[in-house]
């Protein structure tokens, strides 16, 4: 106590030392103590009705407190006074007996009373249950049927109660209603037969539907009714519970089954689009019984019972069972496919469950798939096997058909623009565009996959192709009057190539998401660029068998007197570029560079072999104005078949060299040697030798100068530039000799 005073004394100077801070606040301190005053005045007021509050609950909770005890003292009384009562009345208890069991045989008597008219009646009323039955009248026949169900259950009640053990009164009572069994199981079937109608019922008569439904309806209530008693008594009567309500739901399960089942009209064998038609009955089945069941059905039965999502279970469940079965035969790729796309899309699509009119009462997302993820995966795993099977024989044998096109004695067809083409590339991305649009209807993934597969064959069909057509030109060397149209073909397979790269770039716009390149695409590029490469070499080479004799007559002495080897070689460049401006680009710009290229190193190569070698400064000058000038109809020549930007540089070889020849005075040759090796620093010292050789007045040391000289001073070639000496290989003696012969061996031919 004495701590807490002297807290609050604390607390006090503290906010006095607080309010007194200032002089100024010394004419307040009476304002001060009458506002600390009113204060205190406050808390205290507070203070003591809280304690009156507090005070008053203790006096009524005591006052209540007083009077329970009262109460309870009353109750303990009056429960002295009843347990005195049953203790006087026990014997009186055991004295009533004999009352009481003559209560129960006067409820015995009295029920049998009761039931009397009912129990004599009993054959008559099961005629007329029969009648009724057969008659199609189910409610009138039910009624009865309760009745007399009624009267054998009471009977057999009473009996149980008066003696349980006496089984042959209750045997004698079973015997006598031994009908009425056979009438309820009667009934039922009639029951089960509507029921296993219901769709054709529900449209027809709909009132037969409701009668039945009412009747369950009575007997389930029936049974539970005698299943409370059971739990009471022990006893239930014969046959119950029935249990019809789950019998009613087996029975529609078996229909849709039923129904589901039967749409098979026809066989493989009968028909190859069986599974097709299958499926199209299936849905048309489906959705038009789901509408009837949501429009009729539905008010037929108790809103409980939950009807349509009911038969919604029941049609998926059946439909689920037919897929697996059918997954399970032994399905064929098109069959596949169509089973697939079924499942996978039309099932839940607008088209079936997902119509408008069964939108609104069902959630097709919640419903489970038709077929487990396994078996949709071997289906699919099968069916790629097949796929990859036919593709391979497919590809085969189009290819087989392309080739036969080959040896024909007609051009090939040619486009709208005018290049050759054979219709190889058609009839594979016809094919291959087939196949994916079938694999699009089941999934994007199974499409890419599909893709995949297609761009894997097409890879592999490329290697056999080119392979086919190396072979193709092999046989035309064997005999080059055969095909006929073999250059015209060798276009069509370069073409080719271009069209497939085309078609492989669509498909895969079109059906892959992904736009990152492949290690398949990269081998299908490299594969197509090396078929359009090796045919541009081949039809080049055609050329060139052509030109090889004129080729033979340069830098010879017929040359140099007078010879129309050049002239010959651009009619001939000329008039096989009539048709190998058929060739799609960018191939046919390349051709026209590498056949411009291999113009110029097989002129230069004649000079090279030295052929020739100048007598004097006329032989010279003669041969070196006739090198200017055939390089000139060369230039002439490939800028009209636009060889490209490289055609001056190719053709100025020709007329450099023609430069080191044409030169009098010999001092000045290391100059022009040296301007020829600055424009072509691939030149090597074997090809200067050559021509010093050809040109015949430079002496061995001069030469020896001229070589060591530049060896010295060797200039370093790019490589963007494209050499012109490095593959041209100067010949030895042995070599020079070999050509000699080749050369005449080619003039005692012609």
């Amino acid at each position: 106590m004495e701590e807490t005073s002297r807290e609050a004394v604390a607390t006090a100077v503290q906010r006095v030392a607080g309010m007194l801070q200032r002089s100024d606040q010394l004419d307040k301190v009476e304002q001060y103590r009458r506002r600390e005053a009113r204060k205190k005045a406050s808390v205290e007021a507070r203070l003591k009705a809280a304690i009156q509050s507090q005070l008053d609950g203790v006096r009524t909770g005591l006052t209540q407190l007083h009077s329970a005890l009262l109460d309870v003292k009353d109750i303990q009384g009056s429960l002295a006074d009843v347990s005195k009562d049953w203790r006087q009345s026990i014997n009186t208890i055991e004295n009533l007996k004999d009352v009481k069991d003559a209560v129960v045989q006067h409820s015995q008597l009295a029920s049998a009373v009761e039931n009397l008219k009912n129990i004599f009646s009993v054959p008559e009323i099961v005629a007329d249950t029969q009648q009724l039955i057969v008659q199609g009248e189910l409610l009138q026949a039910h009624r009865k049927l309760m009745e007399l169900e009624c009267s054998r259950d009471d009977l057999m009640y009473e009996q149980y109660r008066m003696d349980s053990k006496n089984t042959s009164d209750m045997n004698l009572i079973s015997i006598y209603f031994e009908d009425v069994q056979g009438l309820s199981d009667e009934l039922a079937k009639q029951l089960w037969m509507v029921l296993q109608r219901s769709m054709v019922t529900v449209r027809r008569d709909p009132t037969m539907l409701v009668s039945v439904v009412r009747i369950i309806e009575r007997e389930v209530k029936i049974d539970r009714r005698m299943v409370d008693r059971k739990k009471q008594s022990g006893f239930i009567p014969p046959g119950r519970p029935k249990r019809w309500k789950d019998k009613m739901f087996e029975v529609l399960e078996g229909t849709v089954s039923t129904r589901i089942e039967g749409t098979q009209s026809v066989t493989r064998e009968a028909d190859k689009m069986w599974l097709v038609r299958l499926l199209e009955i299936t849905r048309k089945y489906v959705l038009d019984d789901l509408i009837v069941v949501k429009n009729l059905m539905v008010q037929c039965f108790p809103q409980h019972y939950d009807t349509f999502n009911r038969f919604f279970g029941l049609y998926h469940n059946a439909v689920s069972s037919r897929v697996k079965e059918l997954a399970a035969e032994d399905l064929e790729a098109n069959e596949i496919v169509s089973m697939l796309t079924w499942v996978l899309n039309t099932y839940k699509s607008v088209e079936m469950m997902g119509h408008p009119d069964l939108a609104s009462e069902c959630d097709i997302n919640a419903l489970e798939a038709l077929l487990p993820q396994d078996v949709v995966n071997d289906l699919l795993s099968k069916y790629v096997k097949t796929f990859t099977s036919n593709i391979t024989g497919w590809l085969r044998k189009a290819l087989e058909t392309d080739k036969k096109d080959w040896q024909k004695e007609t051009e090939p067809e040619a486009d709208q623009d005018g290049y050759y083409q054979t219709t190889l590339p058609a009839i594979v991305f016809q094919m291959f565009e087939q196949n994916l649009q079938v694999a699009a209807q089941i999934d994007g993934d199974f499409k890419e996959q599909v893709l995949k597969l297609c761009l894997k064959q097409m890879n592999t069909f490329l290697i056999r192709y080119r392979e086919e057509a190396v072979t193709y030109k092999e046989e035309h060397l064997r005999d080059r009057q055969l095909p006929q149209c073999y250059v015209q073909y060798m276009i069509a397979i370069i073409n080719n190539c271009q069209t497939f790269k085309e078609s492989i770039n669509s498909l895969k716009r079109k059906y892959s998401q992904s736009s990152e390149p492949t290690d398949s695409d990269a081998a299908i590029e490299r594969t197509l660029s090396e078929v359009a490469k090796e045919g541009c070499q081949f039809l080049l080479d055609e050329v060139f068998l052509d030109l090889e004799h004129h080729l033979y007559e340069l830098m010879t002495r017929k040359w140099l007197t007078g010879s129309h080897a050049v002239d010959t070689i651009c009619v001939t460049v000329e008039d096989y570029f009539n048709d190998f401006n058929k060739i799609k680009k960018p191939f046919n710009q390349e051709m026209t560079s590498e056949a411009l290229r291999r113009v110029v190193v097989e002129y230069i190569k004649a000079v090279m072999q030295k052929r020739i070698t100048f007598k004097n400064a006329d032989e010279r000058r003669e041969g070196a104005d006739r090198m200017i000038k055939e390089a000139d109809q060369f230039k002439f020549l490939f800028r009209k078949l636009a060889a490209g930007e490289d055609t001056d540089r190719l053709c100025g070889a020709i007329a450099a060299i023609a430069e080191v020849f044409k030169l009098t005075d010999p001092t000045l040759l290391f100059l022009e040697v040296t301007t020829l090796v600055s424009k072509y620093p691939d030149i090597r010292e074997e090809h200067i030798q050559a021509l010093l050789a050809v040109r015949g007045d430079a002496s061995r040391e001069m030469r020896q100068m001229i070589i060591g000289t530049l060896s010295e001073n060797k200039v370093t070639y790019s490589a963007v530039t494209q050499p012109i000496f490095k593959d041209i290989a100067v010949p030895t003696i042995t070599n020079t000799m070999t050509s000699m012969t080749s050369m005449a061996t080619a003039k005692l031919l012609k």
